[in-house]
């Protein structure tokens, strides 16, 4: 492999770090926790390139502190969303009540 060539990381990669992600105990997780998480080692320029990757698709969030996992596929959230309604309709029907 060629000096500077790319680190493209394969879906194993991504499956493997978001669940290192997902499963974190706290709700912050820094990149050398992450790194000790994962039950492989990976290149550290590969590890960057999935968590670009994670932040630009909006699962996780990048700051100061380190990741946050965004995602929550629990069933009970799915069904409140689905019976929610939106911050215009509830903004009309409190007028209507008002």
């Amino acid at each position: 492999m060629k000096a500077g060539a790319e680190h493209s990381p394969t879906l194993r990669t991504i499956k493997m770090v978001e669940k290192a992600l997902r499963d974190m105990p706290g709700s912050v997780m820094k990149i050398s926790e992450l790194k000790r998480a994962l039950p492989r080692k990976v290149n550290h320029n590969t590890l960057m390139e999935v968590i670009d990757y994670l932040d630009g698709c909006n699962r996780i969030y990048v700051g100061r502190k380190g990741i946050t996992w965004l995602v929550n596929d629990s069933p009970q959230m799915r069904k409140a969303l689905k019976n929610s309604i939106s911050y215009e309709e509830a903004r009309r029907r409190l007028s209507d009540y008002l």
